[in-house]
């Protein structure tokens, strides 16, 4: 049955309610034989999720006052058995914060949609099963990292709601939407930043190299082409990673197509996809030792989210806008594709969201800009990765040129 078909009778949103509440109880009783004083068990909060559920009852038939006098009661009990933990010398309050909670979700699923009740509970339960977990996280995290990411957050905050949603000079730049771009390819890198280095240095330069791709590829190759002329006995697995971190460029694009220029997708899903196909075999190809150990000392990825990388983006996205438009209106076709190769030898992600962004229609030269930047980019990268490992020249060079000249016929196509 489709959740959004239930007819919530008061009787189910009792149930729920009910239900919520051992939920969290049962997950503060599991805890009590580690700590002594822990508010509220496997009784107490289905109690207190009922006393929320009939004060909201109450409170619909016109008792208006009952629900936050309840919630009073509530508070004013936590507060006692907070004072009570600290004489003990117990310090923190996340057992009476979870006990207002439970009230205040028992409430919830008598007034409103039953799913906000839901979250809410099932939320509460992990936050507090998971605590080990968590602190482990923010152990690990680097304060510097953590005030980067915080302070471009903070100034997309700011800076968003102020920027002028209209474009400006003839070559039609709306600073809104520029912005937006920035946040989504920054959230985009930003995400397989954290999971780089939660994962990648752990298990191995593979992984580093799949997780770092979606960084940036161009980054990830001249990394571990830096470690690799430090260590020959990591070229392999460098070469390895250089193409793996390559491959996943395919897909992260068609992600960032999708959600900034959805009309392109029908036209580059297919050869996308082939391409990243073709990288990751040729990366299969690359014979590693199997006794290589985590890659610990690859050297970090610059954290997407820090606000000078992000800047530079948006005038690069900015700058190659113009160019493009230029480019396009007088010179041509083959203007077009002259740049898209120049382009390559560089971070190609603005050049091609700046194509995307600029045309709401997708055309067939448009296609083949793309695919050929990113032609160019794939040769630029084995250039680099050789240039920084000489004992690997021969294999990245057939490698990476096999690779490219793949792409010729889907750039025909």
């Amino acid at each position: 049955m489709n959740f959004e078909t239930i007819q919530w009778t008061p009787e189910l949103r009792f149930l729920v309610a009910l239900a919520l509440g051992f939920l969290v109880g049962l997950e503060r009783e599991s805890i009590k034989t580690e700590q002594k004083f822990v508010f509220g068990g496997v009784r107490t909060h289905p109690i207190i999720s009922l006393f929320g559920f009939g004060c909201a009852w109450l409170y619909q038939i016109g008792a208006t006052l009952v629900l936050p006098a309840g919630l009073l009661a509530v508070a004013t009990m936590t507060a006692v058995a907070y004072v009570a933990k600290i004489r003990a010398e117990r310090f923190g309050s996340t057992s009476e914060i979870s006990a207002l909670l439970t009230f205040v979700t028992g409430a919830l699923a008598m007034l409103v949609d039953v799913w906000i009740a839901m979250a809410l509970g099932v939320v509460n339960t992990i936050l507090l099963s998971e605590k080990a977990m968590l602190e482990s996280y923010v152990e690990r995290l680097s304060k510097v990292e953590f005030l980067a990411t915080v302070k471009f957050l903070l100034v997309t905050v700011i800076i968003l709601p102020v920027l002028p949603n209209r474009e400006f000079t003839a070559f039609l730049i709306n600073p809104t939407k520029v912005w937006n771009i920035v946040i989504i390819v920054s959230t985009l890198g930003f995400v397989g930043y954290l999971l780089e280095k939660k994962l990648g240095q752990k298990v191995g330069l593979w992984a580093s190299g799949v997780l770092g791709g979606i960084v940036s590829s161009t980054a990830l190759t001249f990394a571990v082409g830096r470690l690799a002329r430090n260590d020959a006995s990591r070229t392999e697995g460098a070469l390895q990673a250089s193409l793996l971190a390559s491959s996943v460029m395919y897909p992260r694009f068609l992600v960032l197509f999708w959600i900034i220029g959805p009309a392109y997708v029908t036209g580059l899903w297919y050869r996308l996809l082939i391409l990243g196909g073709i990288g990751l075999l040729l990366s299969l190809r690359v014979r590693t030792q199997s006794n290589e150990g985590p890659g610990d000392d690859l050297p970090e990825l610059q954290n997407p989210f820090e606000i000078r990388p992000a800047l530079g983006f948006a005038a690069l996205f900015v700058i190659l806008s113009m160019v493009t438009i230029f480019v396009r209106d007088n010179l041509g076709g083959a203007g077009l594709m002259g740049l898209a190769a120049l382009v390559g030898v560089s971070d190609i992600t603005p050049f091609i969201l700046s194509v995307v962004q600029g045309t709401p229609a997708p055309q067939a030269i448009l296609i083949s800009a793309i695919l050929l930047s990113m032609m160019s980019n794939t040769v630029a990268r084995g250039i680099y990765f050789a240039s920084l490992v000489p004992g690997a020249r021969k294999e990245a060079a057939l490698k990476y040129g096999l690779w490219a000249l793949l792409h010729i016929p889907l750039i025909l196509l």
